[in-house]
Protein backbone atom coordinates (compact mmCIF):
# COMPACT_ATOMS: atom_id res chain seq x y z
CA UNK A 1 0.00 0.00 0.00
CA UNK A 2 1.10 3.09 -1.24
CA UNK A 3 0.57 7.33 0.03
CA UNK A 4 0.13 8.85 -3.09
CA UNK A 5 -1.03 12.37 -3.65
CA UNK A 6 -3.36 13.35 -6.64
CA UNK A 7 -3.26 17.04 -8.18
CA UNK A 8 -6.44 17.51 -10.51
CA UNK A 9 -6.24 21.34 -12.58
CA UNK A 10 -9.00 23.91 -12.97
CA UNK A 11 -10.18 21.55 -16.49
CA UNK A 12 -10.13 18.36 -14.68
CA UNK A 13 -12.28 20.10 -12.52
CA UNK A 14 -14.13 22.05 -15.06
CA UNK A 15 -17.55 20.78 -14.42
CA UNK A 16 -19.38 18.63 -12.51
CA UNK A 17 -19.34 15.89 -15.15
CA UNK A 18 -15.31 16.21 -14.77
CA UNK A 19 -15.64 16.23 -11.20
CA UNK A 20 -17.43 12.79 -11.25
CA UNK A 21 -14.83 11.24 -13.49
CA UNK A 22 -12.04 12.39 -11.14
CA UNK A 23 -14.04 11.18 -7.95
CA UNK A 24 -14.10 7.68 -9.58
CA UNK A 25 -10.74 7.55 -10.70
CA UNK A 26 -9.59 8.57 -7.20
CA UNK A 27 -11.74 5.62 -5.80
CA UNK A 28 -10.56 3.57 -8.05
CA UNK A 29 -6.87 4.25 -6.32
CA UNK A 30 -8.08 4.04 -2.95
CA UNK A 31 -10.15 0.92 -3.38
CA UNK A 32 -6.58 -0.72 -4.64
CA UNK A 33 -5.17 -0.26 -1.22
CA UNK A 34 -3.73 3.18 -1.73
CA UNK A 35 -3.83 6.07 1.13
CA UNK A 36 -4.87 8.91 -1.09
CA UNK A 37 -4.83 12.41 -0.92
CA UNK A 38 -6.17 14.60 -3.36
CA UNK A 39 -5.16 18.19 -4.18
CA UNK A 40 -7.83 20.14 -6.57
CA UNK A 41 -7.41 23.85 -8.89
CA UNK A 42 -10.68 25.43 -8.89
CA UNK A 43 -13.07 24.69 -11.69
CA UNK A 44 -12.17 26.32 -14.97
CA UNK A 45 -11.96 30.22 -14.98
CA UNK A 46 -13.04 30.49 -11.59
CA UNK A 47 -10.46 32.35 -9.97
CA UNK A 48 -10.78 34.93 -12.91
CA UNK A 49 -13.87 35.03 -12.71
CA UNK A 50 -13.84 36.10 -8.74
CA UNK A 51 -10.89 38.09 -9.49
CA UNK A 52 -12.83 39.82 -12.13
CA UNK A 53 -15.64 40.69 -9.86
CA UNK A 54 -13.28 42.63 -7.67
CA UNK A 55 -11.41 44.84 -10.74
CA UNK A 56 -15.01 45.92 -11.43
CA UNK A 57 -15.59 47.21 -7.64
CA UNK A 58 -12.18 48.89 -7.44
CA UNK A 59 -11.03 49.60 -10.67
CA UNK A 60 -8.81 52.35 -10.23
CA UNK A 61 -6.90 51.21 -7.01
CA UNK A 62 -3.68 48.89 -7.68
CA UNK A 63 -4.33 45.03 -6.69
CA UNK A 64 -1.49 45.51 -3.41
CA UNK A 65 -4.22 47.75 -1.41
CA UNK A 66 -6.29 45.15 -0.88
CA UNK A 67 -4.31 41.94 -1.38
CA UNK A 68 -5.60 40.85 1.76
CA UNK A 69 -9.64 40.51 0.35
CA UNK A 70 -8.03 39.38 -2.83
CA UNK A 71 -7.04 36.34 -0.89
CA UNK A 72 -10.14 35.77 0.90
CA UNK A 73 -11.78 35.90 -2.38
CA UNK A 74 -9.76 33.88 -4.60
CA UNK A 75 -9.41 30.96 -1.76
CA UNK A 76 -13.43 30.24 -2.35
CA UNK A 77 -12.79 28.68 -5.26
CA UNK A 78 -10.21 25.66 -4.18
CA UNK A 79 -12.82 25.38 -1.11
CA UNK A 80 -16.00 25.00 -3.69
CA UNK A 81 -14.25 22.83 -5.91
CA UNK A 82 -12.70 20.34 -2.81
CA UNK A 83 -15.97 20.34 -1.40
CA UNK A 84 -17.71 19.36 -4.54
CA UNK A 85 -14.89 16.61 -4.98
CA UNK A 86 -15.61 15.45 -1.41
CA UNK A 87 -19.48 14.88 -2.16
CA UNK A 88 -18.78 13.08 -5.61
CA UNK A 89 -16.45 10.44 -3.81
CA UNK A 90 -19.31 9.94 -1.08
CA UNK A 91 -22.19 8.93 -3.62
CA UNK A 92 -19.62 6.79 -4.96
CA UNK A 93 -19.20 5.00 -1.59
CA UNK A 94 -15.72 6.07 -0.81
CA UNK A 95 -15.54 8.09 2.61
CA UNK A 96 -13.69 11.48 2.08
CA UNK A 97 -13.11 14.86 3.71
CA UNK A 98 -12.25 17.87 2.74
CA UNK A 99 -10.46 20.55 4.25
CA UNK A 100 -9.16 24.42 3.32
CA UNK A 101 -5.02 25.23 4.01
CA UNK A 102 -6.10 27.14 7.27
CA UNK A 103 -7.54 23.65 8.42
CA UNK A 104 -4.68 21.38 7.98
CA UNK A 105 -3.23 23.92 8.70
CA UNK A 106 -0.78 24.77 5.67
CA UNK A 107 1.27 27.61 7.40
CA UNK A 108 2.39 30.28 5.05
CA UNK A 109 4.77 34.32 5.33
CA UNK A 110 1.86 36.91 5.10
CA UNK A 111 2.82 37.77 1.38
CA UNK A 112 -0.58 38.42 0.46
CA UNK A 113 -0.89 36.90 -3.38
CA UNK A 114 2.37 35.05 -3.29
CA UNK A 115 2.90 33.70 0.10
CA UNK A 116 5.67 31.18 0.65
CA UNK A 117 5.02 27.14 2.70
CA UNK A 118 6.51 27.55 5.55
CA UNK A 119 5.28 24.30 7.07
CA UNK A 120 2.34 21.64 7.28
CA UNK A 121 1.14 19.75 10.36
CA UNK A 122 0.35 16.08 9.23
CA UNK A 123 -1.17 14.75 12.32
CA UNK A 124 -4.87 15.57 10.92
CA UNK A 125 -4.27 14.34 7.57
CA UNK A 126 -2.65 11.15 8.94
CA UNK A 127 -5.56 10.61 11.02
CA UNK A 128 -8.19 10.38 8.71
CA UNK A 129 -6.04 8.60 6.10
CA UNK A 130 -5.49 5.55 8.84
CA UNK A 131 -9.24 6.01 8.90
CA UNK A 132 -9.65 4.53 5.54
CA UNK A 133 -10.29 8.40 4.10
CA UNK A 134 -9.78 9.79 1.12
CA UNK A 135 -8.49 13.45 1.79
CA UNK A 136 -9.02 16.57 0.18
CA UNK A 137 -7.07 19.74 0.33
CA UNK A 138 -7.41 22.91 -1.08
CA UNK A 139 -5.04 23.70 -3.07
CA UNK A 140 -2.99 27.50 -3.85
CA UNK A 141 -3.72 28.29 -0.19
CA UNK A 142 -2.44 28.09 3.36
CA UNK A 143 -3.03 30.52 6.91
CA UNK A 144 -0.34 33.13 7.87
CA UNK A 145 0.62 33.22 11.80
CA UNK A 146 -2.08 35.91 12.18
CA UNK A 147 -5.04 33.62 11.26
CA UNK A 148 -4.96 35.68 7.69
CA UNK A 149 -5.89 33.34 4.29
CA UNK A 150 -3.43 33.69 1.98
CA UNK A 151 -2.54 32.52 -1.60
CA UNK A 152 0.52 31.14 -3.51
CA UNK A 153 0.24 33.07 -6.67
CA UNK A 154 -0.71 31.62 -10.04
CA UNK A 155 0.15 28.00 -10.67
CA UNK A 156 0.48 27.44 -6.49
CA UNK A 157 -1.85 24.17 -6.51
CA UNK A 158 0.99 22.36 -8.10
CA UNK A 159 3.20 23.99 -5.27
CA UNK A 160 0.53 22.75 -2.87
CA UNK A 161 0.83 19.15 -3.93
CA UNK A 162 4.38 18.62 -4.26
CA UNK A 163 4.47 19.94 -0.35
CA UNK A 164 1.94 18.09 0.90
CA UNK A 165 3.60 15.29 -0.73
CA UNK A 166 6.87 16.18 0.99
CA UNK A 167 5.06 16.97 4.49
CA UNK A 168 3.76 13.41 4.04
CA UNK A 169 6.35 11.88 2.55
CA UNK A 170 4.22 10.23 0.18
CA UNK A 171 5.89 7.25 -2.71
CA UNK A 172 4.73 10.00 -5.73
CA UNK A 173 3.03 12.76 -6.23
CA UNK A 174 0.56 12.39 -9.64
CA UNK A 175 -0.17 16.16 -11.20
CA UNK A 176 -2.94 14.96 -13.77
CA UNK A 177 -3.68 17.74 -16.21
CA UNK A 178 -4.95 18.23 -19.62
CA UNK A 179 -2.07 17.06 -21.67
CA UNK A 180 -0.41 13.23 -21.20
CA UNK A 181 3.09 14.11 -20.88
CA UNK A 182 5.98 16.29 -20.58
CA UNK A 183 6.65 16.70 -24.77
CA UNK A 184 10.11 17.64 -26.58
CA UNK A 185 8.46 21.00 -27.33
CA UNK A 186 4.64 22.40 -27.61
CA UNK A 187 2.88 19.91 -30.42
CA UNK A 188 0.89 22.73 -31.33
CA UNK A 189 3.86 24.77 -32.62
CA UNK A 190 5.67 21.50 -33.86
CA UNK A 191 2.82 18.33 -34.72
CA UNK A 192 5.95 16.16 -34.51
CA UNK A 193 7.15 16.55 -30.94
CA UNK A 194 7.14 13.59 -28.77
CA UNK A 195 6.26 12.80 -25.02
CA UNK A 196 8.98 12.10 -23.01
CA UNK A 197 8.98 8.88 -20.85
CA UNK A 198 11.01 10.62 -18.03
CA UNK A 199 13.07 14.12 -17.33
CA UNK A 200 15.37 14.87 -15.12
CA UNK A 201 14.61 17.71 -12.14
CA UNK A 202 17.09 20.12 -13.37
CA UNK A 203 15.56 19.61 -16.90
CA UNK A 204 12.34 20.35 -16.00
CA UNK A 205 13.46 23.31 -13.60
CA UNK A 206 15.06 24.81 -16.70
CA UNK A 207 12.21 24.17 -18.81
CA UNK A 208 9.28 25.27 -16.95
CA UNK A 209 11.55 28.41 -15.71
CA UNK A 210 12.06 29.06 -19.97
CA UNK A 211 8.77 28.56 -20.83
CA UNK A 212 7.18 25.13 -20.21
CA UNK A 213 3.40 25.80 -19.12
CA UNK A 214 3.41 21.76 -17.93
CA UNK A 215 4.20 22.75 -14.59
CA UNK A 216 4.74 25.75 -12.32
CA UNK A 217 8.69 26.35 -11.57
CA UNK A 218 7.65 26.76 -7.88
CA UNK A 219 6.49 22.86 -7.78
CA UNK A 220 9.36 21.58 -9.64
CA UNK A 221 11.81 23.33 -7.27
CA UNK A 222 9.69 22.34 -4.08
CA UNK A 223 9.79 18.42 -5.90
CA UNK A 224 13.74 18.75 -5.90
CA UNK A 225 14.67 20.36 -2.96
CA UNK A 226 12.64 17.31 -0.81
CA UNK A 227 13.00 15.13 -3.15
CA UNK A 228 8.89 14.16 -4.07
CA UNK A 229 8.90 11.65 -7.15
CA UNK A 230 6.58 13.23 -9.31
CA UNK A 231 4.53 12.18 -12.39
CA UNK A 232 2.79 14.25 -15.59
CA UNK A 233 0.05 12.39 -16.89
CA UNK A 234 -3.60 12.91 -18.06
CA UNK A 235 -6.60 12.94 -16.73
CA UNK A 236 -8.75 12.65 -19.41
CA UNK A 237 -7.80 9.23 -20.03
CA UNK A 238 -10.74 6.60 -19.36
CA UNK A 239 -11.23 6.71 -15.34
CA UNK A 240 -11.35 2.70 -14.96
CA UNK A 241 -8.06 2.45 -17.48
CA UNK A 242 -5.66 0.09 -15.75
CA UNK A 243 -4.48 1.51 -12.26
CA UNK A 244 -1.14 -0.06 -13.38
CA UNK A 245 -1.08 1.15 -16.78
CA UNK A 246 -2.24 4.56 -15.45
CA UNK A 247 0.99 4.18 -13.06
CA UNK A 248 3.32 3.92 -15.80
CA UNK A 249 1.80 6.19 -17.88
CA UNK A 250 2.86 10.60 -18.45
CA UNK A 251 6.30 11.62 -17.94
CA UNK A 252 8.41 10.42 -14.39
CA UNK A 253 10.14 13.50 -13.37
CA UNK A 254 13.35 11.80 -11.95
CA UNK A 255 16.92 12.26 -9.47
CA UNK A 256 19.19 10.30 -11.54
CA UNK A 257 20.60 10.97 -14.49
CA UNK A 258 20.33 7.40 -16.21
CA UNK A 259 22.59 6.25 -18.87
CA UNK A 260 19.52 6.63 -21.25
CA UNK A 261 19.06 9.81 -20.54
CA UNK A 262 22.81 10.41 -20.66
CA UNK A 263 22.33 9.57 -24.40
CA UNK A 264 19.99 12.51 -25.48
CA UNK A 265 22.11 15.72 -25.79
CA UNK A 266 19.06 17.75 -26.38
CA UNK A 267 15.76 16.83 -24.56
CA UNK A 268 13.68 19.61 -25.44
CA UNK A 269 12.90 22.85 -26.81
CA UNK A 270 11.26 25.74 -24.54
CA UNK A 271 10.04 29.31 -25.95
CA UNK A 272 8.51 32.25 -24.34
CA UNK A 273 6.32 35.16 -25.63
CA UNK A 274 5.96 36.79 -22.57
CA UNK A 275 9.51 38.97 -22.39
CA UNK A 276 10.61 42.59 -23.16
CA UNK A 277 14.24 43.61 -23.71
CA UNK A 278 15.17 47.21 -22.43
CA UNK A 279 18.52 48.85 -23.08
CA UNK A 280 20.32 51.48 -21.34
CA UNK A 281 22.56 52.98 -24.31
CA UNK A 282 25.74 55.40 -23.27
CA UNK A 283 26.24 54.11 -19.53
CA UNK A 284 29.36 55.01 -18.28
CA UNK A 285 31.28 52.36 -18.01
CA UNK A 286 32.72 51.98 -13.88
CA UNK A 287 31.79 49.72 -11.12
CA UNK A 288 28.38 49.68 -9.71
CA UNK A 289 26.70 50.74 -12.88
CA UNK A 290 25.15 47.33 -12.77
CA UNK A 291 23.62 47.52 -9.63
CA UNK A 292 22.26 51.21 -9.91
CA UNK A 293 20.11 49.84 -12.99
CA UNK A 294 19.08 45.91 -11.40
CA UNK A 295 18.95 47.54 -8.09
CA UNK A 296 16.16 49.99 -8.43
CA UNK A 297 14.61 46.99 -11.19
CA UNK A 298 14.42 45.07 -8.25
CA UNK A 299 13.61 47.31 -5.81
CA UNK A 300 10.18 48.07 -7.85
CA UNK A 301 9.71 43.58 -7.43
CA UNK A 302 10.08 43.41 -11.46
CA UNK A 303 12.04 40.16 -12.29
CA UNK A 304 15.09 40.48 -14.58
CA UNK A 305 16.19 37.68 -17.23
CA UNK A 306 18.85 37.88 -19.89
CA UNK A 307 21.82 40.31 -19.26
CA UNK A 308 24.30 41.57 -21.79
CA UNK A 309 26.81 44.01 -21.24
CA UNK A 310 28.55 45.43 -24.37
CA UNK A 311 32.02 46.19 -24.94
CA UNK A 312 33.37 49.29 -23.42
CA UNK A 313 33.99 52.00 -25.88
CA UNK A 314 35.29 56.05 -25.13
CA UNK A 315 34.27 54.72 -21.21
CA UNK A 316 30.60 53.87 -22.06
CA UNK A 317 28.92 50.91 -23.11
CA UNK A 318 25.23 49.41 -23.72
CA UNK A 319 23.51 47.49 -21.11
CA UNK A 320 20.82 45.37 -22.16
CA UNK A 321 18.34 43.12 -20.33
CA UNK A 322 15.10 41.37 -20.33
CA UNK A 323 11.65 41.45 -18.29
CA UNK A 324 8.42 39.75 -18.22
CA UNK A 325 5.97 41.92 -21.34
CA UNK A 326 3.77 42.80 -18.75
CA UNK A 327 6.48 44.93 -16.60
CA UNK A 328 7.46 46.59 -19.46
CA UNK A 329 5.82 50.07 -19.26
CA UNK A 330 6.44 49.53 -15.47
CA UNK A 331 10.19 48.99 -16.45
CA UNK A 332 10.95 51.74 -19.32
CA UNK A 333 9.31 54.38 -16.79
CA UNK A 334 11.86 54.00 -13.73
CA UNK A 335 14.49 53.88 -15.87
CA UNK A 336 13.91 57.43 -17.31
CA UNK A 337 12.46 58.90 -14.15
CA UNK A 338 14.44 57.38 -11.62
CA UNK A 339 17.77 55.98 -13.19
CA UNK A 340 18.85 57.85 -16.36
CA UNK A 341 18.88 61.13 -14.76
CA UNK A 342 21.69 59.84 -11.94
CA UNK A 343 23.31 57.44 -14.19
CA UNK A 344 24.67 59.83 -17.09
CA UNK A 345 23.22 57.32 -19.36
CA UNK A 346 22.55 58.63 -23.26
CA UNK A 347 19.08 56.84 -23.81
CA UNK A 348 16.77 54.19 -22.86
CA UNK A 349 14.85 52.39 -25.16
CA UNK A 350 12.79 48.85 -26.01
CA UNK A 351 11.73 46.36 -27.81
CA UNK A 352 8.17 44.67 -26.83
CA UNK A 353 8.15 42.20 -29.71
CA UNK A 354 11.04 39.88 -29.25
CA UNK A 355 10.78 35.98 -27.39
CA UNK A 356 12.85 33.85 -26.33
CA UNK A 357 13.62 30.45 -27.09
CA UNK A 358 15.87 27.75 -25.46
CA UNK A 359 17.49 24.18 -26.18
CA UNK A 360 17.74 21.96 -22.44
CA UNK A 361 19.32 18.98 -22.09
CA UNK A 362 21.47 17.24 -19.64
CA UNK A 363 23.52 15.76 -22.25
CA UNK A 364 24.52 19.42 -22.64
CA UNK A 365 27.37 19.08 -20.21
CA UNK A 366 29.68 15.96 -21.69
CA UNK A 367 29.02 17.22 -25.34
CA UNK A 368 30.79 19.63 -27.42
CA UNK A 369 29.29 21.82 -30.08
CA UNK A 370 25.56 21.89 -28.97
CA UNK A 371 25.28 26.11 -29.15
CA UNK A 372 27.00 26.19 -32.34
CA UNK A 373 24.65 23.38 -33.71
CA UNK A 374 21.98 25.49 -32.37
CA UNK A 375 23.25 28.97 -34.09
CA UNK A 376 24.19 27.13 -37.19
CA UNK A 377 20.42 25.93 -37.45
CA UNK A 378 19.11 29.96 -36.52
CA UNK A 379 21.40 30.91 -39.45
CA UNK A 380 20.24 29.09 -41.86
CA UNK A 381 16.56 29.83 -41.39
CA UNK A 382 18.16 33.78 -41.15
CA UNK A 383 16.92 34.51 -37.72
CA UNK A 384 19.37 36.81 -36.34
CA UNK A 385 20.31 36.09 -32.38
CA UNK A 386 20.20 39.19 -29.92
CA UNK A 387 21.17 38.00 -26.69
CA UNK A 388 22.26 34.80 -25.57
CA UNK A 389 22.38 33.24 -21.88
CA UNK A 390 23.16 30.48 -21.08
CA UNK A 391 23.79 27.36 -18.09
CA UNK A 392 25.06 24.11 -17.82
CA UNK A 393 21.89 22.24 -19.73
CA UNK A 394 20.79 25.11 -21.20
CA UNK A 395 21.24 28.07 -24.10
CA UNK A 396 19.11 30.39 -25.10
CA UNK A 397 18.48 32.96 -27.76
CA UNK A 398 16.16 36.23 -27.67
CA UNK A 399 15.03 36.62 -31.07
CA UNK A 400 12.23 38.73 -32.81
CA UNK A 401 9.03 37.56 -32.05
CA UNK A 402 7.98 36.72 -35.31
CA UNK A 403 10.51 34.46 -35.91
CA UNK A 404 9.28 31.79 -32.72
CA UNK A 405 7.60 29.38 -34.47
CA UNK A 406 9.63 29.22 -37.03
CA UNK A 407 12.84 29.17 -34.60
CA UNK A 408 11.86 26.16 -32.74
CA UNK A 409 10.75 24.16 -35.69
CA UNK A 410 14.03 24.20 -36.79
CA UNK A 411 15.55 23.62 -33.90
CA UNK A 412 13.47 20.96 -33.10
CA UNK A 413 14.72 19.14 -36.32
CA UNK A 414 18.43 19.93 -36.12
CA UNK A 415 18.50 18.01 -33.02
CA UNK A 416 16.63 14.87 -33.98
CA UNK A 417 13.52 15.48 -31.35
CA UNK A 418 11.17 13.83 -34.01
CA UNK A 419 13.11 10.96 -33.29
CA UNK A 420 12.05 8.30 -31.21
Amino acid sequence: MALIVHKYGGTSMGSTERIRNVAKRVAKWARAGHQIVVVPSAMSGETNRLLGLAKELAPAKPDTSYSRELDMLASTGEQASSALLAIALQSEGQPSVSYAGWQVPIKTNSAFTKARIESIDDVRVRADLNAGKVVIITGFQGVDEQGNITTLGRGGSDTSAVAVAAALKADECLIYTDVDGVYTTDPRVVPEARRLQTVSFEEMLEMASLGSKVLQIRSVEFAGKYKVPMRVLSSFTPWDIDINEEAASGTLITFEEDEQMEQAVVSGIAFNRDEAKISVLGVPDKPGIAYQILGAVADANIEVDVIIQNLSKDGKTDFSFTVHRNDYAKTIDLLKEKVLPSLGATEVSGDAKICKVSIVGIGMRSHVGVASKMFRSLSEEGINIQMISTSEIKTSVVIDEKYMELAVRALHKAFDLDQA
